[in-house]
């Protein structure tokens, strides 16, 4: 086990040189981990879905990081096609970091124009898809790295790959579970497929502490009862940790530098709700392969997005 008690975002080392894609980086998480690596020099590109809000977050930014390399492009997870577009529009050469963080958690339940229940969409299918579609140019790089942003809800899934768009049944909470549970399941079947082909491609997971952010409050969430949106923000504030706390796990991932490919990041307090990052490798998810290579053939199918391809000819 690593001995993580004392890190802090002052450990992050200099990113400059480095090129950078956080989605969702408009706010919460996402904006705290874009932030933080622009801060010590890397170039990123805040990859989100709300034009309007990209631009407001991107102006914020620059304001409390001057002479940050910042850059804002739009892409909607829940969107197929947005998606091929973001990485068909990609025109900077090499990618060094892709921290796929945009996500929605336990919302009304919702079909997106693909027809994907909302959730399985934008935390599993829609990374997936632009992580195949950017694989080229990730492995451009010298030193590439993917973290995506699973939740230590996934703990908590009854993960059925015959209902993976609760087409039987929907559970907002349930199918969230699900969906961060594949988020996992990707991470480390990519990095198992990675070290297959020979690449030096490093896939990260990371957990975030239970953390204050707009990802119970904002979009969806705003047409929920005033019940809800009343008592939320309240338990936001009594039981979850401000958002820079959240983002260590992430920003862990992304910049250990000898942290080993497949790696899972957590914090490392009690049912991992608080506390340091550290490294879990006792979980049951992290050893089940064989669901991870079934979710990988049926998001391929799904998506029409395909790896094989770009990692042979890597």
């Amino acid at each position: 086990m690593r001995n993580t008690a004392s890190w802090t975002f002052d450990a992050i080392p200099d990113q400059s040189g480095r090129l950078v894609v956080v989605t969702g980086a408009n706010s919460g998480i996402g904006y705290v981990t874009a932030g933080e690596l622009a801060r010590r020099g890397a170039r990123v590109v805040l990859a989100c879905r709300d034009p309007e809000r990209g631009r407001a977050a991107l102006e914020r930014m620059k304001e409390e990081i001057p002479g940050a390399d910042l850059e804002l492009r739009r892409v909607d997870l829940a969107s197929l096609a947005s998606i091929r577009e973001f990485a068909a529009g990609w025109d900077l050469g090499r990618l060094d970091l892709l921290v796929n963080n945009a996500g929605i958690s336990m919302v009304p339940y919702a079909v997106t124009e693909d027809g994907f229940e909302s959730q399985v969409a934008v935390n599993h299918l829609g990374p997936f898809a632009l992580t195949g579609l950017l694989l080229p140019h990730l492995l451009a790089a010298p030193d590439p790295r993917v973290v995506a942003v699973s939740s230590l809800a996934q703990r908590f899934a009854r993960f059925d790959l015959d209902n993976l768009n609760a087409e039987r049944g929907y559970s907002p909470m349930f199918t969230y579970a699900v969906a961060k549970r594949a988020t996992l399941y990707f991470a480390l079947e990519l990095q198992r497929r990675a070290d297959a082909a020979g690449l030096r491609l490093r896939s990260m997971a990371a957990a975030p502490t239970l953390t204050r952010s707009n990802i119970l409050t904002g979009g969806p969430h705003a047409a929920k009862g005033w019940l809800y949106r009343t008592i939320t923000p309240l338990v936001l504030r009594v039981a979850f940790r401000p958002t820079p706390e959240g983002a260590q796990t992430s920003l862990y991932a992304a910049t250990v530098p000898d942290l080993p490919g497949g790696s899972y990041v957590v914090a490392d307090g009690p049912i991992q709700m608080y506390g340091s990052p550290t490294l879990r490798t006792r979980d049951r998810a992290l050893r089940d392969t064989v669901t991870a290579q079934r979710l990988w053939e049926v998001s391929e199918r799904l998506t029409g997005v395909t790896y094989e391809g770009v990692m042979r000819q890597a």
